[in-house]
Order: C-alpha cells, then sequence, then structure tokens
C-alpha cells in the first residue's frame, strides 16, 4: 500500500511539472490548424476576377422598426496586394452617391476613403474612424475590411456542427493595437470552408456583436457567395441585415475604378 501511495505520489508530481510542456506543444498544433483553417478559406475563395452586385441593408432597431438602403458594390482582385471594394449608396434619396472605398493591403493597415456628396469631399478614415457605425449599421467600418491573413494571428479551439455541416470554430486575434475587437471566433464548415458564424469580442472581452451567415450560392462552378448576413449587437439590441444579389462576375471593372478621383464620378 505504501509502494501504491508512493507511486501514485510520483505520478502526480510528474503531473503538475510536466503538463506546461504537453500544453505548449497542443497549442502549437492548435495555432499551426487554425492559421491552415484561415488560409484555406481564402484560397478557396480567390481567382473570381471581380464582380459587382447589389446589396439591401436592413437597419432594425430594439422596438423592431426597420429601415432600408440600396447599395450598389464592386470588388477587384489585386494580385499580391489585396482587393479593391466600393460601396455606393443608391437609394434612399438622403444617401444617394455616399461611398466607401477600401483598397485592402496584405501587410499593412488597408485604407478606407469615405465620400459624401453634399460636401463633395473625400475624407481619408485612419484607425480610430474605422471603429465607427458604418452609415448607422451595427458593422463598423473595421468590419467592412476583408480578413487578410496577415492582420491576425489564429488558434483551432473546437470542431461543431453548425447549418447541418460539420464546422470547426478557430479564434483570430487581430495583429492590429488599434483593432475594436480583442478577439473573433469564427465557424468554418469542412467541406467548403464557407463561414458560417462570427463572434466579435470588444477590448475588454465581452462579447459584443454576432455576424451569422446564410443562403450560400455558388457562381462561376466554384465560388460560394452568402446570400444573407445579419450582424446583431448584443449591447444596444439593434441588428443590421445585408441583402447580397444580382452578381455579375469578371465584368469591366479596372484599378481606375477603385480611385478617389472615381469616388466622385459615382453620383
Amino acid at each position: 500500500m505504501k509502494k501504491f501511495a508512493s507511486s501514485l505520489a510520483i505520478v502526480s508530481l510528474l503531473g503538475l511539472v510536466f503538463p506546461p510542456l504537453v500544453h505548449a506543444e497542443t497549442e502549437e498544433e492548435a495555432v499551426a490548424k487554425g492559421l491552415e483553417i484561415a488560409q484555406t478559406a481564402q484560397d478557396v475563395k480567390k481567382g473570381f476576377g471581380n464582380y459587382i452586385a447589389k446589396q439591401i441593408m436592413v437597419l432594425k432597431d430594439r422596438k423592431g422598426r426597420e429601415s432600408k438602403r440600396e447599395l450598389r458594390v464592386q470588388i477587384l482582385e489585386v494580385e499580391e496586394q489585396g482587393d479593391r471594394i466600393l460601396f455606393l449608396f443608391e437609394e434612399p434619396r438622403d444617401v444617394r452617391g455616399t461611398a466607401l472605398l477600401i483598397h485592402s493591403n496584405e501587410d499593412q493597415p488597408d485604407d478606407q476613403w469615405f465620400f459624401l456628396p453634399a460636401t463633395n469631399r473625400v475624407t481619408r478614415l485612419n484607425s480610430a474612424g474605422q471603429s465607427k457605425s458604418f452609415m448607422g449599421s451595427e458593422f463598423s467600418y473595421e468590419d467592412m475590411n476583408p480578413p487578410e491573413i496577415s492582420k491576425f494571428t489564429y488558434k483551432y479551439l473546437r470542431d461543431e456542427t453548425c447549418e447541418d455541416l460539420n464546422c470547426t470554430v478557430s479564434e483570430r486575434v487581430p495583429v492590429s493595437k488599434g483593432s475594436n475587437y480583442s478577439r473573433q471566433l469564427v465557424w468554418h464548415d469542412d467541406e467548403a470552408y464557407r463561414v458560417w458564424k462570427i463572434e466579435y469580442y470588444d477590448r475588454r472581452g465581452d462579447h459584443l456583436k454576432t455576424l451569422t451567415v446564410s443562403d450560400y450560392e455558388q457562381y462561376l462552378d466554384e465560388y460560394w457567395f452568402a446570400q444573407t448576413m445579419v450582424m446583431t449587437n448584443h449591447v444596444n439590441g439593434k441588428s443590421t441585415t445585408l441583402n447580397w444579389s444580382e452578381f455579375e462576375f469578371r465584368v469591366d471593372l479596372d484599378e481606375d475604378d477603385f480611385t478617389q478621383t472615381s469616388l466622385r464620378r459615382t453620383r
């Protein structure tokens, strides 16, 4: 009995001494897997070239009252640089011509410019400005930026079922200290690496918002694009739904359509 107790004590002691080494190895594997998932999810979306689409933005307050806005969205892939994105408001009349231009950068902060037709001015948004609400919605300007791989660190957390599919849940932490978020949890299916949900946590670590994604359609026999995105704010009780439609791929777009000068021509 004494020998058993002694052996048990040794095992317990080893358990206290060695878990950090085992945990470090597991942590390294989780980080590698998280990065692999994110990289694959990004890779499978590359190659579409460009597209234009219609977007209906539905703003809902905590009492359920809704207001709608119509946008045209243009996206251009630029090899080894990042996407060029233009959001142009078409309705209602009081926001018509308002536009947001984004130049995504792989190795440095993204560039954003905001055009307000009433002043005919193009304003560059700094990192502090990107934490603000995008046109009164529950999406921030930061949320509109493409999630380039280099902008986050990653860690795989677990497997989970989502939308009747097998999904992975990974944590991504913004590299930029100017981000509005401390971390995000991302659900990808392991079939086509589509995003189904993202949870956003503020700088204090509190669950701030949740993005749910649905109604995927396949285009060009290869690329999956969601038709519905809902951002729910758990603090103020508001939500914003983005309904996408009328996708047109590989149209007549080039980098000249995504400049500060072009913003003034969008009206």
